[in-house]
């Protein structure tokens, strides 16, 4: 870096070049108009052939508070001829009066290839996201993605469920139209997908205790139920398990919803830390919001039992917690969309007041259509009625009102008797798919590791993951050396394994748990 600093009459200014930018700032302070010597022509053209710069454009701006607002009409910065140098720039700030109030020092920036975005860093790649891009980079003919959380076909394509067409289909014939939702999204989804998740027949739906808002599937209402939380919960904390999803905490964070953890993977037995995520729940501060995963843990794919499941109502309800349940999996995990609903119809039993975040990205395969609720469980209807106007209230400056498509896809298929009940039988499909990858992957890894390793763990796991208890150092020599395309914190998608591939995997996994440190 090449800087000097220069006094002329009425103006201090500095020149620093940027050799590995390839940029020329200068910056200065004025008192009153100045034009800049030859002198100074010289100096400015030798910094910038000393910074390798040869072809230097004028940019306009000004520094502080009016950085970010339109350049006033009192500043003016020109570029002029030269005949002693290739190009001379010349700074001119003038004071004039602009509605009685005399402008007597204007501070200015002139730069040479200095974008207003200088302070803006790459940002890091997406750590789940970033996993694709660079299985799509391998050009082996060996690799598998077993990043990201998408379901494939035994021959690893893409799956669009049937029903999901013949929804589409029944569009088509209705010719429906795309004109805007209300904000708080389509009437006939918000109804199917409460009754689903609680059950037509309770209560709490029956009552009218349910405020049910679409939203931008699982992410989006995470996201707005983050800033309901931050608005009316100002003291409130939200205690989320470790490990989790690693959306969770962005969310959070990006709300500035304070949160904090609570065990619940124990590396040794690779299963449950029950105990820990008991006794972290119970010291964390009364009224602090419980994130908890319906069903398919993710990343660990470890659930409770309806044991376990019973002793942590007790304790939030006497800690008068307020349970926050993530469902990104109904019907997905076991086949069984009430039994997938189980944790979550138990707290509504017990008269809890809570939130639950919906997703059809997976157990409809309605990844891009983004469509998901937010629905939170009040002690009245009345109560409800309130919540829902200021989870409206809140989305609209977010994003307005949801996309329909999804939305009538989701009605479509739960409203019809015919294609739930088609639904319902691809998810079984699907679950069953992989638990059948799960099994293969366990017998393989069970007659090909000779160290006497119990793997007994996999088949505890439920859903389309596995916690593999890999570390870093071996999730990433499972990438270098045998392409196997996989999160750094050990976590595999068997949605995306076929059967043919399991051997390879096992291969894979005991030759880096083995051999790797």
């Amino acid at each position: 870096m090449i800087s000097g600093s220069y006094q002329m009459t009425g103006c201090d200014l500095t020149l620093v070049s940027i050799p590995e930018r390839k940029s020329l700032l200068l910056k200065g302070t004025a008192t009153h108009g100045i034009g800049l010597p030859m002198t100074e022509h010289r100096k400015l053209v030798a910094l910038q052939d000393a910074a390798g710069c040869h072809s230097p454009q004028l940019f306009k701006g000004v520094a502080g508070d009016l950085i970010a607002r339109k350049i006033p009409s009192f500043l003016r910065l020109d570029r002029m001829a030269s005949s002693v140098a290739p190009l001379a720039l010349c700074a001119s700030a003038v004071a004039i009066r602009e509605n009685s109030k005399a402008f007597g020092r204007v501070s200015m920036a002139v730069a040479v290839n200095v974008s207003r975005f200088e302070s803006v860093t790459m940002a890091p790649p997406d750590p789940i996201l970033g996993v694709s891009e660079a299985f799509k980079a391998d050009t082996s003919d060996a690799k598998l993605n077993l990043g990201v959380g998408a379901y494939r076909t035994e021959e690893l394509q893409p799956y669009v469920l049937n029903v999901v067409r013949k929804a589409e289909n029944l569009m088509l014939e209705r010719g429906e139209n795309k004109e805007y939702l209300p904000i708080e999204g389509l009437a006939a989804f918000n109804k199917v997908t409460a009754d689903l998740l609680f059950g037509a027949n309770n209560t709490v739906i029956q009552e009218g205790k349910v405020a049910t808002v679409q939203s931008l599937s699982g992410t989006g209402s995470l996201r707005l139920a983050a800033a309901f939380i931050q608005r009316y919960f100002l003291d409130a904390k939200v205690l989320i398990s470790s490990p989790t999803w690693g959306n969770h905490k962005n969310i959070f964070n990006d709300a500035r919803v304070p949160w904090s953890e609570y065990r619940y993977y124990d590396p040794r037995t690779v299963g449950l830390d029950f105990d820990g995520m008991l006794a972290d729940i119970k010291a964390a501060p009364d009224g602090s919001f419980v994130l908890l995963h319906g069903c398919a843990h993710n990343p660990t794919g470890i659930d409770p039992t309806p044991e376990q499941w019973n002793k942590l109502a007790d304790i939030i309800q006497d800690k008068n917690h307020i349970p926050f349940f993530d469902v990104a999996y109904q019907g997905f995990a076991s086949g069984s969309l009430d039994t997938d609903a189980y944790s979550v119809r138990l707290f509504v039993e017990r008269g809890l007041e809570l939130l639950v975040a919906q997703s059809y990205s997976k157990n409809l395969g309605l990844y891009a259509e983004r469509i998901g609720a937010i629905n939170v469980v009040c002690s009245s209807s009345d109560a409800a009625a309130r919540v829902k106007s200021q989870l409206k209230r809140l989305a609209r400056p977010m994003y307005s009102n949801p996309p329909v498509h999804g939305a009538r896809i989701v009605a479509n298929v739960v409203g019809d008797a015919t294609l739930f009940n088609e639904w319902k039988q691809e998810m079984e499909l699907m679950a069953g798919r992989i638990k059948n990858v799960r099994q293969r992957l366990f017998d393989y890894l069970s007659q090909k590791d000779k160290s006497g390793k119990d793997w007994s763990f996999i088949l505890k796991q439920i859903g389309m993951f596995s916690f593999t208890g890999l570390n870093k150092a071996q999730s990433e020599h499972m990438t270098n050396k045998w392409h196997v395309y996989m999160t750094k914190d050990g976590r595999i998608s068997l949605a995306g394994l076929s059967l043919s591939k399991c051997e390879y995997l096992a291969d894979a996994i005991i030759d880096s748990f083995h051999n790797v440190g």
